[in-house]
């Protein structure tokens, strides 16, 4: 039985306690508040550098894009210039549907062997529901992120009132003027993070192979965004805070005056405590995806190996010996030995 989800549970209702008893209890508003964020953010910033640097200096000694089609041969067979690009443009169009869409998760499919009456038969599946799961939690995320901007902006530019507006329903504008059923107006964003996030840890702990390799490091992620989604839907619908002293603690830490405004409830110090755990969780997960998709020779490299020698850029000059250098050294010697030589000795 795989148990590791019960550690990183413990360990971000640990992160939870910690964060309410550190604020509301002992009174360190401003660590919690402000230097744990900005130290946050510093690691989250240095760690996604050097990781990203790190994978950029990284030799690739061989050409080893992933091929999912036909590669381009003779004149008379079509290629798949997605899925086997032999050009850049190929390349750039299946970098786009695979950062956007997915498109490689979209056509992932599950094994399984069912016995049947003349023996086993293997079946395939299609996951479907992990694509749109996945496509979920990443664009909901997104959202919720652009949303966010609005504490750290002042004034707040249209396009995030857009994206605010869209993300909102039961709001109906009419002649300028807002109807809204049920106060506040109801953000989708954070309901569908916190209901993609769940799917992705179910499917952890009850799918039987999945489950085999989780590791807490795979679920630990899940359940801090968890808890950062149920925290802010909270705040939002519930346990209301004073959003005017969380723009103003946002507004000064972005100016770097920072100040703990009054009115901040120990639920918000949770919600934001929780927010600088990840990020500077982020460079050391497997979250670094994100910055990792853009550097993988699995997606980044044309499939033009029979028209051209993928020669490794970060090749360094290597001393050789040539055979005739070789020969020149023990000629005296092979002969003496009987072994055939080119050239005879002079």
């Amino acid at each position: 039985m795989n148990v590791n989800y019960m550690y990183s549970l413990i360990a971000v209702l640990l992160l939870c306690l910690l964060s309410y008893v550190g604020a509301e209890v002992i009174g360190l508003q401003g660590l919690f508040g402000i230097w744990i964020p900005y130290l946050a953010v510093i690691i989250f910033i240095v760690g996604f550098v050097v990781r990203i640097l790190g994978w950029a200096k990284s030799p690739v000694p061989f050409a080893i894009p992933t091929t999912c089609g036909q590669q381009k041969t003779m004149s008379w067979i079509e290629p798949n210039w997605i899925d086997n690009p032999s050009s850049k443009f190929g390349v750039l169009i299946r970098m786009i549907l695979e950062i956007f869409l997915f498109r490689s998760l979209f056509r992932n499919t599950s094994m399984s062997f069912n016995k049947t009456d003349s023996g086993i038969r293997i079946s395939y599946r299609w996951e479907i529901w992990l694509w749109v799961a996945a496509l979920a939690f990443h664009y909901s995320f997104l959202t919720v992120l652009i949303r966010h901007l609005r504490f750290f902006l002042e004034p707040v530019p249209l396009c995030i009132q857009m994206v605010e507006q869209l993300d909102s329903f039961f709001r109906i504008e009419y002649y300028s003027k807002i109807i809204e059923i049920g106060l506040p107006g109801i953000f989708l964003s954070g309901l569908v993070l916190l209901a993609a996030v769940t799917f992705l840890f179910l499917r952890r702990v009850f799918g039987p192979k999945v489950k085999y390799i989780s590791l807490a490091a795979d679920y630990f992620p899940l359940f801090l965004i968890m808890g950062i989604a149920f925290t802010g839907i909270l705040m939002r619908y519930f346990a209301k805070i004073d959003i005017v002293s969380v723009k103003a603690l946002a507004m000064s830490l972005v100016t770097l005056h920072p100040a703990i405004p009054e009115g901040i409830g120990g639920l918000f110090f949770i919600h934001i405590f929780l927010v600088s755990v990840l990020f500077a969780y982020f460079p050391f997960s497997k979250l670094m995806h994100m910055g990792g998709v853009f550097l993988s020779p699995t997606r980044n490299l044309t499939t033009d190996t029979r028209a051209r020698r993928h020669v490794n850029p970060w090749n360094y000059p290597v001393k050789t010996h040539t055979y005739e250098e070789y020969e020149d050294h023990f000629r005296e010697k092979m002969i003496e030995a009987g072994l055939p030589v080119e050239k005879e000795q002079v």
